[in-house]
């Protein structure tokens, strides 16, 4: 999200939506700054051995009933168990996510000269969301932190998915939106980066500078 393609909408709107299918009505903008709030409370996750458990769903969980708390902290267990399930399969659906416009006319020319791999923060609704929207074709790998058992902004998380390709930080180049997660974790993990930086550019830049 945010190099690749975006959410339709603000994450309120959507879990707005899924309060309206359990019959809830709930306020998007409320739980736009809820989940937010409830983002930047959820800690940093040291790297394990091995994927983590259920393919990180435990940590959706937790997520969402804080959200929950904030918006609704008198659901019950059962309901909550209700809006997270619809949640949760809500953000693998086709619809949720678009492209930006420049995506595949830029992967099917890089696909041509380079190995495409993505490094995402991701479960395995990730694979789903590729695939609907039509680019999974481009990537010989998709890594996720949930399978690896790291997160970015940890080098660990780059390290493993070397090691797994068989290349060395110098070979490889790591296109990413977040200053952080991207910029800061793969250069500490030995890799040259592309700042993306939208709207001040975009991967027709990146495509532009890998001709240069």
């Amino acid at each position: 999200m945010g190099t690749l393609f975006y959410l339709n909408g603000t994450v309120g709107d959507h879990y707005a939506r899924v309060g309206n299918e359990v019959g809830l009505g709930l306020d998007a903008n409320q739980l736009d700054r809820a989940f937010y709030s409830a983002w930047n409370k959820m800690p940093q996750r040291a790297a394990i051995d091995g994927p983590r458990e259920n393919d990180d769903k435990g940590w959706w969980r937790e997520l969402v009933d804080l959200v929950i708390d904030q918006v609704v902290p008198s659901l019950g267990e059962f309901d909550r168990d209700n809006f997270f399930e619809i949640a949760y399969e809500h953000f693998a659906e086709a619809g949720v996510w678009e492209l930006y416009p420049e995506v595949p006319g830029v992967l099917e020319k890089l696909q041509s000269r380079f190995h495409l791999a993505v490094v995402s923060n991701f479960d395995g609704r990730l694979r789903f969301i590729l695939e609907h929207l039509g680019i999974s074709k481009y990537f010989v790998n998709v890594f996720l932190s949930s399978e690896l058992g790291a997160d970015k902004r940890d080098p660990e998380i780059y390290w493993r998915a070397l090691k797994l390709m068989n290349l060395k930080p110098n070979e490889v180049l790591h296109v990413g939106d977040d200053p952080e997660r991207d910029w800061e974790g793969a250069t500490a993990a030995g890799l040259s980066i592309f700042r993306l930086d939208r709207p001040k550019n975009s991967l027709r830049d990146l495509a532009t500078f890998l001709e240069s």
